[in-house]
């Protein structure tokens, strides 16, 4: 089938119209029956719903700690949100290095990415809040999880940024750049554009799984959601009501971080629609 140019609009048929609401209608009705199921699951459990309601706001992050600090699901949100911040600065910069022709910046990203990606994250965690005041680098709970976080996840969406540059055929940057355009505005109106189709999938899975690994700061103390699950469950012997209540929640903020990106797919798939 013929690729319809970019500057060409998809016509909408009222067939394919029909078609695409009738499969949503089919999709939003399978979600509401299997959502009924495990409702109607944990409803046959006997589980404390007076806990689960007392629990929630702290829970949630709608309660301060004890020393006057977010929370919870709130902690939990600001971990990721800045480890997601420093995660871009790392991967572009090591992507960069990693498509150099300098041996010196090709050999820092690559031992870099090789460091990060070949050791365990709960490892790395461990390391930089337990082993690094030993030669007196002492950081806080806190920093030292989004420094993990950060370092880790960068050195995967390295490569994931790197893929996606190097999908974006050679011969288009070469037409702008002949045409006397300069090189950042071939990077930002003619790469980007083009990379970030391939970049943001992959991307976002990365983004939601730093959302659930950030519940490994739970062992520095730190009281995000699943710190906070896991005490309420030990001090009142109902672990299920616990640990069921923060999985819900972080299906909730994963779904969210999902739509958004699926709304990013489509921004930037408009041009290669058929």
């Amino acid at each position: 089938m013929p690729q319809i140019p970019d500057s060409q609009p998809t016509v909408e048929t009222p067939e394919r119209w029909h078609h695409a609401h009738a499969f949503k209608f089919k999709t939003g009705l399978t979600w509401l029956i299997l959502l009924s199921l495990l409702l109607g699951t944990f409803s046959k459990m006997g589980l404390d719903w007076s806990l689960i309601s007392q629990k929630l706001p702290f829970l949630l992050g709608l309660r301060l700690s004890p020393d006057g600090f977010i929370q919870g699901a709130a902690l939990t949100i600001m971990i990721t949100a800045c480890s997601m911040f420093f995660c871009l600065l790392i991967g572009l910069i090591t992507a960069l290095g990693r498509m150099s022709e300098n041996a010196l910046a090709f050999g820092c990203a690559t031992f870099y990415a090789s460091l990060f990606r070949g050791t365990p994250l709960l490892v790395q965690v461990l390391i930089i809040y337990l082993a690094l005041p030993q030669v007196g680098i002492v950081l806080g709970a806190l920093s030292s999880g989004i420094i993990a976080l950060s370092m880790n996840y960068g050195a995967y969406l390295a490569e994931t940024i790197r893929s996606g540059v190097l999908s974006v055929p050679r011969g288009q940057q070469e037409a702008a750049l002949a045409l006397g355009v300069s090189r950042w505005t071939v990077a930002v109106h003619v790469t980007a554009p083009q990379a970030l189709r391939i970049i943001i999938p992959p991307a976002g899975s990365m983004f939601i799984s730093m959302l659930k690994d950030s519940s490994l700061v739970s062992l520095m103390g730190l009281w995000e959601l699943n710190f906070l699950a896991q005490s309420y469950g030990r001090s009142t012997y109902r672990y299920m009501e616990m640990l069921a209540t923060a999985a819900a929640i972080y299906w909730i903020m994963s779904i969210v971080l999902e739509l958004l990106q699926s709304r990013l797919e489509r921004r930037f798939a408009q041009g290669q629609r058929r």
